[in-house]
């Protein structure tokens, strides 16, 4: 990185040695970088003069004291942006572009989810950029990577939920009501782009350590979350028997889902065969450990629809306590299905300290889940909320690109920034 640094208040973190510019939006290549930012790195998100990222009003609900209107920020944007400074840019003027063609030069990592052959037009694509700093590590995150017969189209997550077979196992068994396909809820062929794309630039920079040179790095969510699918696509290579759905069950392992019990549901995650056995116990069916129809994994998989009736009987006896409190002192995992409510409501959670409050210069608090990265040595680093839109123009223009007042005013005037 450039001699030329801005602390960080917090202190050091893993990635503190390093700066990050960070041009792109809504989750996956936010996600990424807010992962880079929790270990310290120095993330600089540009972000568009007026608009900014388009999450920001993807609301309700709205982050404390903002509401639907200019200047609101939503809780979506919240989730994946804190700990950077935002700057605003018209990467589309000459000005613009030249402005962070110089912090690109002062940057180890840049992360854009553009469409493919959009920077290309503007003078900002890896070619550009590299042979402006040798040492930039450059990160393109795409729907359908940077080429193919699809590498033109535009993509959100929900699409390759569909495409990437993650839907043809998700959902309710198609015999049972309520069965088809049915999406995760939550964004996931986007948070795991985001997480591989840490893994890839971390892993970038390492070999940057032994090489001198950065490279060139091509995301796709398609490749992401058909990679997610590893064991079950495992199994199809082996076999070409297709994968389907089986709800709340487990193709591999028996009883292993949510059972209803006489105050509600749990879940019962059975893995081995001696917590198979541990679980009659607790139970009291003994008689089926002794069966040996059902003594080991595979019997259990084949007679699963001979089984897991009986076990069904069985766990609506009892409330979801006592049966947790049954099968907890055996050793076989087992859970509440909590909401969230509940979830920052349990003794270990609370523990873990899940949730940060960050407190944003008007005085709001911003409430965030804690990175489970703990570093021990260099933990975590939460020293900035959620930014407002164009919060650190003037700091970054001013510290490291050497703009007077006068220009950056200048540049303001002209929409610029």
């Amino acid at each position: 990185m450039s001699d030329t640094t801005m602390a960080r208040p917090g202190g050091p973190g893993a990635l503190s040695h390093l700066r990050v510019l960070d041009l792109s939006r809504v989750l996956a290549g936010p996600w990424c970088s807010q992962n880079l930012a929790d270990m310290g790195a120095d993330v600089i998100k540009v972000e568009r003069p007026g608009a900014g990222d388009d999450t920001r009003g993807w609301g309700p609900p709205w982050v404390e004291g903002a509401q639907a209107g200019a200047g609101a920020d939503s809780t979506y944007y919240a989730a994946a942006n804190r700990g950077k400074k935002s700057i605003t840019m018209d990467i589309s003027r000459p000005e613009g572009q030249e402005m962070i063609r110089k912090l690109a030069a002062v940057s180890d990592v840049v992360v854009e989810n553009y469409k493919v052959g959009d920077l290309k037009r503007y003078g900002l694509d890896y070619a550009a950029l590299s042979a402006l700093n040798p040492r930039l590590v450059y990160c393109s995150i795409t729907g359908y990577g940077q080429e193919g017969p699809s590498a033109h189209k535009p993509g959100y997550d929900f699409v390759f939920q569909g495409m990437g077979g993650l839907m043809s196992i998700t959902g309710e068994r198609d015999d049972l009501p309520g069965g088809g396909p049915q999406k995760a809820g939550i964004a996931i062929a986007d948070v795991m782009t985001g997480m591989y794309a840490t893994i890839a630039i971390l892993s970038a920079l390492q070999h940057r350590s032994v090489s001198g040179r950065g490279q060139y790095i091509d995301m796709a969510l398609l490749d992401c979350i058909v990679a997610l699918g590893g064991n079950q696509v495992t199994g199809y290579f082996a076999n070409e028997k297709v994968p389907g759905r089986y709800g709340n069950a487990h193709a591999s392992l028996v009883p292993y889902q949510v059972f209803a019990v006489a105050d509600g549901e749990i879940v019962v995650a059975v893995g081995n065969e001696g917590q198979w056995q541990q679980y009659c116990v607790a139970i009291e069916r003994q008689d089926l450990a002794a069966d040996p129809r059902w003594a080991g994994v595979t019997g259990r998989i084949t007679g699963r629809d001979e089984l897991v009736p009986e076990l069904a009987r069985t766990m609506l006896t009892r409330t979801r306590a006592e049966w947790l409190e049954r099968l907890e002192s055996r050793g076989v995992p087992c859970g509440p299905i909590n909401n969230y409510r509940q979830v920052f409501e349990d003794a270990q959670v609370q523990h873990r300290k899940l949730r940060v409050d960050l407190q944003r210069p008007d005085g709001s608090m911003v409430s965030t889940i804690a990175s489970p990265l703990r570093l021990q040595g260099t933990p975590p680093v939460y020293d900035r909320a959620p930014p407002t839109l164009g919060d650190a123009t003037e700091d970054v223009l001013g510290s490291l690109l050497g703009l007077s007042s006068e220009e950056i005013a200048r540049h303001r005037a002209n929409r610029i920034i």
